[in-house]
């Protein structure tokens, strides 16, 4: 387990197409229990204005826009996104080092720079997903590359499945970051993910942040759930 992580360990992902829909549903949740994150669906209809007033309200804000494009293009955004100030952000591995390097550089010297973490591969995504865009290894595999890629190229951590969590640990160290979605109950539903654990499983196989979606929004007591999840989280930590 990295070292260092205060707070929660358990990130709930908005994954809301109206803004009022995703304020109400924030005003049931404690800064003190979860971070936020704000995606791509949020965010097109919300913009930075949402990311601000959560930040304003005491959360910690990871924007998973997973920026993909030229170097100089996803500097140019990572910079702008720190200014709203959000904990978090992410770019895809995929980029290549040049972009994950500009992306890097782009932060250097801001007082309080977010986490800068990169896409490995996604967790709606197996072997056969990844053979039909033409990819011959396995997703344990890419990803394993994809982060150790991330790694040198400056990057604090990567998205990952929790299935990958011992590999990449091994492969990247105890202060690498490993940020995972997917994440289910055991008595939840599966959804469009493929390569998914349950919270203390994922703790275990060394995942520091568990992104959960809607197992938490779509209960019909989320701060229930929450809490649940993150006495899982506990439990876990403390074996």
């Amino acid at each position: 387990m990295s070292a260092g992580k205060k707070g929660s360990r358990v990130v709930v992902a908005l994954d809301f197409q109206e803004v009022d829909a995703a304020l109400d549903f924030v005003r049931r949740l404690d800064p003190a229990l979860c971070r936020i994150k704000v995606g791509k669906e949020l965010f097109t209809v919300a913009g930075p204005a949402l990311v601000e007033q959560l930040a304003g309200r005491g959360f910690d804000v990871f924007l998973d826009l997973k920026y993909h494009d030229i170097p100089n293009t996803v500097a140019a955004a990572c910079k702008s996104a720190a200014a709203l100030g959000v904990w978090m952000m992410n770019v895809h591995a995929s980029g290549g080092r040049a972009m994950m390097q500009a992306a890097r550089e782009a932060l250097a010297g801001l007082p309080r720079p977010p986490l800068l973490i990169a896409v490995t591969v996604l967790t709606s995504l197996n072997a056969d997903d990844l053979r039909e865009i033409g990819h011959a290894e396995s997703p344990q595999a890419l990803a394993e590359r994809l982060a150790r890629l991330a790694a040198a190229s400056g990057m604090d951590g990567v998205v990952c499945s929790a299935q990958e969590a011992p590999l990449l640990r091994r492969a990247c160290g105890q202060s690498f970051c490993l940020v995972t979605p997917g994440i289910r109950l055991a008595d939840t539903a599966q959804d469009d993910q493929k390569r998914i654990v349950t919270p203390q499983t994922a703790i275990s196989n060394g995942a520091d942040y568990l992104v959960v979606g809607r197992p938490i929004t779509r209960a019909a007591d989320p701060l229930a759930v929450l809490e649940r999840i993150n006495a899982d989280v506990s439990a876990a930590l403390s074996r």
